[in-house]
């Protein structure tokens, strides 16, 4: 690839801890994965569920393990430094001058948009606007480009718990 950008941005993304996560199989057979969701359950830090009449139990060791995430570092974004998040504000702007950590994605260069959408349609799960960096999208790319080492096993199993939770599925806008 030309793009030195780009480059750096994929192999920042690689060594982040996601690899496995992002690898997975994207063949998934929609009806057994609705049927999941629907009667999916949290107990005991267990996401529970059954599907064709079969109990299904999900651990974050077992989620982790599956897709071969990072168990070890930060376990909330809002932990990422400071200064590392400040110098992201000027690196991932277009033009040079300092973003804020919520922003617009055409604001952003190009390989940091590409990575805002990989972010929002594979971790995050929202159902809100591609067109919109959040706070806490910014927070992940920043550590992610920064080296900062993630829990991502952690991380990523506390969305799922709360993807499957209603009223938090419903209060933070999951795309279940």
């Amino acid at each position: 690839m030309d793009n030195e950008g780009m480059v750096k941005m994929f192999k920042a993304l690689v060594s982040s801890g996601l690899k496995g996560f992002l690898e997975c199989s994207s063949a998934i057979y929609e009806a057994a994965l609705v049927e999941f969701f629907q009667n999916a359950s949290v107990q005991d830090d267990k996401v529970v569920s059954t599907v064709h009449g079969k109990s299904v139990e999900v651990t974050e060791e077992v989620f982790a393990g599956t897709f071969e995430l990072s168990t070890e570092g930060l376990t909330d974004m809002s932990d990422v430094p400071k200064d590392l998040v400040f110098d992201a504000r000027t690196a991932f702007s277009y033009d040079g001058k300092q973003l804020n950590t919520s922003c617009k994605k055409r604001e952003m260069k190009f390989e940091y948009r590409l990575l805002n959408d990989i972010l929002a349609k594979t971790v995050t799960v929202k159902a809100d606007s591609f067109d919109v960096v959040t706070h806490e999208r910014f927070l992940m790319m920043s550590a992610i480009q920064g080296g900062v080492k993630v829990n991502w096993g952690r991380l990523l199993f506390n969305i799922f718990k709360d993807m499957v939770t209603p009223a938090t599925k419903q209060a933070r806008g999951y795309a279940v």
